[in-house]
């Protein structure tokens, strides 16, 4: 648009301004849509609102007046809708361009006082009879609130009238909003000092500050709109500081303070969002106190209040926490960066600790700063001298790494830490000592033969059914072990230290084997079989100390783990609660494969007979990932007895309506399936053809079966994966004799046959990535066949099938599209081959 257009235009629209008729010429540009630039409409809207606000018509039968309610409302909602499309246009800070900013100042000199004057307007006339309206109002209100002149909104009658919607039920949230945003408005620090102490005052006078009504939601908002006008004050108090004006700086200060009282009790209100809201103003006058060099005895105050609002309450139960003590957990997590500023603004020491558990402080003289100076033994004796589980939890978490390693130490070891009363402070130290001599590693050589000398007696594998909680538990025993192997693993005596760790187990575990093969009561057999289980956990938790840069070997540990294994094997024949003694065992034999390697292979044979003999679906199912470590890490060929063994469990028969066997069966071909999906991606393609052209057959034939037969989308889809990965290594002209026509005679039949089966069902999310996964395939053979496969498809399998040559046609096509999404999205339910090709 040229300057002299620009300048007409302008002229043009004062013009209309000043004319009685503008109303009708922006009526009916409206009503035939004449402009569609949303300024214009806007200007429309605007000279048919300042109408409605003149009008002052004769008194008329209620059912006129109801109708010319209706027009004038419709009116002013659109005229509403309109101002926030050009805000949310012209506040677009991503896009912040010269021409929204012209736009934007022009408005305020020359619009923004009549926009105003009609949102007083429309608030006053429709906040009883139209709540949609007035609610849509005041939310253009506190949307253009941030970029316009204040004092337009911030002044007595607008206030007054907000006051009285916070009465009004569909009104108060937005009311409250409004506000919020006034509060929040950036301006000069004097200023903003001046409105909030404004508002609040007004607030105050109205009876707002009364927070024990039972309006939750009302509370919330509330303490939202107290939060603003907090932090607003804070923040002009650091602009003032920082520009050194010390008296203005020293009035926000003081009202700062006056509006701590009110934050206090919204803080310690039972309702978590209530309190939630007005954390970010507890947090910044937290960072004021800290910032001054002395406190006053009210602000002194305040810092306890807030400790209170953070401490356990009497009800709390520290031995049996339930839901309740639950919440309170949660609560206090939640306010973490609360009592970090607490810690800041008053040293955390021992009394600061108690007070946060007993709700009152204990005498300073027998605590010290534990967080600040954790060197101090002294200090550290004193503080875990106090019983309570939450100090002595507290003590613990914060000195996991500290200096003074003896004092701490004699802290874990005795009736403080390992050996507490509690059963929780002892669950959680026994992770925390486990942590406390990871970090410090080798600092702790001069103390491993004291400590393996204090902690014998945890060591012991306790008797089965005996009727009482020994000490530790066997969880707390798994950490214990755990400590004691990263302690050994690399000292000057650890094959011995080592030996004489394990061997105890060992032997302890021959004993109750035996026991359990003969035990006649169902109560005794379970009880050994756990404590069997746990005797193979704890070393395997020994072994947890050792990684691939020191491993079992390279420390000298390689005999006394494979004595473990020779010990632990025979289990796996034990025909009582197979299931639990297999689960530990392979778990062992897990951290074998990982720890000593190659030395491990002897003792393969054997075990794999174990868990392949006399199964279930659940075990063989558990123990397929181990036979998958097995062959991925040593190239073991045992596809033939895992298929052998998988298959006879698949086919031993069930009652018809025997839920749990048909799931277990389910599961177990996903977990085979999925086995045979890691193998050609795992160079493993050779082992596969070593195992003879019959047996490959054979393994290709229960894929096939799994792609097609099976209604499982999940199986099917891992079946189609490992077709395309197999397609993709061997399909070629230089893949295994006789692949080829395997290709022809099951893959691209099973691509086809399984999405025409009735149960193949287009509607579920699974069998479309079945689906998907489906076209892979397809596309790979194609790929690696050529037009070969084309011409079977075209000339042979598709005809035989009855498919119209159109469709024969579209589908080869579709799969020789260079772009593989192409022949995908030609395939999607919905898509024509599959739902025209069926039957």
């Amino acid at each position: 648009v040229d300057e002299q257009a620009l300048l007409g235009a302008l002229a043009y629209f004062e013009q209309l301004k000043i004319s009685p008729d503008a109303w009708q010429v922006c009526a009916e540009a409206l009503a035939q849509s004449t402009y569609s630039d949303d300024h214009v409409k806007f200007f429309c809207f605007q000279k048919y609102s300042e109408l409605t606000t003149k009008l002052n018509p004769q008194p008329e039968k209620t059912f006129i007046r109801n109708k010319a309610a209706q027009v004038f409302a419709l009116g002013v909602d659109l005229y509403l809708r309109i101002l926030m499309a050009i805000d949310s246009e012209l506040l677009d800070r991503d896009v912040e361009a010269p021409r929204n900013t012209l736009i934007k100042d022009t408005m305020r000199e020359q619009c923004i006082p009549n926009l105003v004057e009609s949102w007083y307007q429309i608030l006053q006339n429709y906040q009883y009879t139209n709540s949609e309206v007035s609610y849509q109002c005041l939310e253009v209100v506190g949307t253009y609130v941030s970029w316009i002149d204040l004092s337009l909104i911030a002044n007595d009658r607008f206030i007054n009238m907000r006051l009285g919607q916070m009465s009004i039920e569909v009104l108060w949230e937005e009311a409250y909003d409004c506000l919020f945003e006034v509060v929040n408005k950036g301006m000069d620090p004097i200023d903003k000092m001046k409105l909030v102490e404004s508002l609040y005052q007004v607030l105050q006078s109205a009876g707002f500050f009364s927070i024990d009504q039972e309006d939750v939601d009302f509370l919330a908002r509330f303490s939202k709109l107290v939060n603003g006008m907090g932090q607003s004050l804070i923040v002009s108090w650091s602009k003032l500081v920082k520009n050194g004006d010390i008296k203005n700086a020293q009035e926000a200060l003081q009202a700062i303070e006056t509006k701590v009282a009110l934050m206090l009790q919204l803080l310690i209100h039972e309702d978590d969002d209530i309190s939630s809201n007005i954390i970010g103003f507890c947090y910044d006058y937290l960072h004021i106190l800290k910032q001054l060099t002395v406190l006053w005895d009210q602000q002194k105050a305040n810092v306890e209040a807030i400790m209170l609002a953070l401490t356990y309450g009497e009800e709390y139960n520290f031995e049996n926490e339930g839901e309740d003590e639950a919440m309170f957990v949660d609560y206090r997590k939640q306010r973490k960066l609360l009592l970090d500023r607490l810690a800041s603004v008053s040293p955390v020491t021992t009394e600061l600790a108690d007070y946060m558990v007993y709700g009152k402080a204990l005498p300073v003289s027998h605590g010290a700063h534990f967080a600040g100076d954790v060197s101090k033994a002294s200090a550290l004796q004193d503080t875990t001298s106090y019983q309570h589980t939450s100090v002595t939890l507290e003590f613990f978490e914060t000195v996991v790494e500290p200096q003074h390693i003896p004092c701490v130490l004699m802290a874990f070891l005795e009736h403080r830490g390992l050996r507490h009363s509690s059963a929780k402070v002892r669950s959680r130290t026994v992770y925390l000592f486990s942590r406390f001599v990871r970090s410090l590693n080798k600092q702790m050589n001069p103390f491993i033969e004291d400590i393996l000398n204090r902690i014998q007696d945890l060591l012991e594998l306790p008797p089965p059914g005996n009727g009482h909680h020994s000490l530790p538990s066997s969880d707390d025993q798994l950490f214990i072990y755990e400590t004691a192997g990263m302690l050994i693993f690399d000292t000057e005596w650890k094959q011995a230290l080592m030996s004489n760790l394990l061997t105890p187990l060992m032997e302890k575990f021959k004993i109750l084997l035996e026991k359990l093969m003969l035990a006649q009561d169902e109560e005794r057999q379970a009880s050994l079989a756990d404590c069997l289980n746990h005797a193979v956990g704890f070393a395997s938790r020994t072994s947890k100390a050792f990684s691939n840069k020191q491993t079992v070997k390279q420390c000298g540990h390689s005999k006394v783990y494979l004595n473990c294994l020779q010990t632990f094997l025979p289990a796996l024949s034990c025909p009582l609660h197979k299931g639990i003694l297999r689960s530990g065992v392979h778990t062992f034999l897990h951290r074998m494969i990982i720890c000593p390697e190659e030395e491990v292979l002897p003792f393969i044979p054997s075990a794999s007979e174990h868990m392949l003999k006399d199964c279930k679906a659940e075990d063989l199912q558990e123990s397929i990932p181990l036979i998958n470590q097995i062959t991925d890490k040593f190239k073991i060929q045992m596809f033939m007895p895992l298929l052998h063994a998988v298959f006879e469990v698949l086919l031993r028969p069930a009652e018809e309506n025997d839920q749990s066997a048909a799931l277990e069966k389910q599961m177990l071909r996903r977990s085979y399936f999925a086995f045979l999906r890691t193998v050609p991606g795992s160079g493993m393609g050779e082992v596969i053809v070593n195992q003879g052209a019959e047996n490959v057959e054979k393994v290709l034939v229960t894929v096939i079966q799994g792609a097609v037969e099976y209604p499982d989308p999940t199986a099917q889809k891992t079946c189609f994966i490992v077709l395309s990965k197999l397609g993709e290594l061997w399909g070629g002209k230089d893949g295994p004799v006789g692949f080829a026509d395997f290709v022809y005679k099951h893959i691209v039949p099973a691509c086809v046959l399984a999405p025409l089966k009735q149960n193949f069902d287009l509607a579920d999310a699974q069998t479309v990535l079945a689906l998907s996964e489906c076209a892979v395939t397809l596309k790979t053979i194609h790929l690696k066949r050529g037009p070969e496969c084309v011409q079977y498809l075209q000339q042979e399998y598709l005809p035989s099938l009855q498919v119209v040559p159109e469709i024969i046609q579209e589908f080869c096509q579709a799969l020789q599209q260079s772009d593989a999404e192409v022949f995908k999205n030609y395939l999607k339910p919905g898509m024509v081959f599959f739902q025209r090709a069926r039957p």
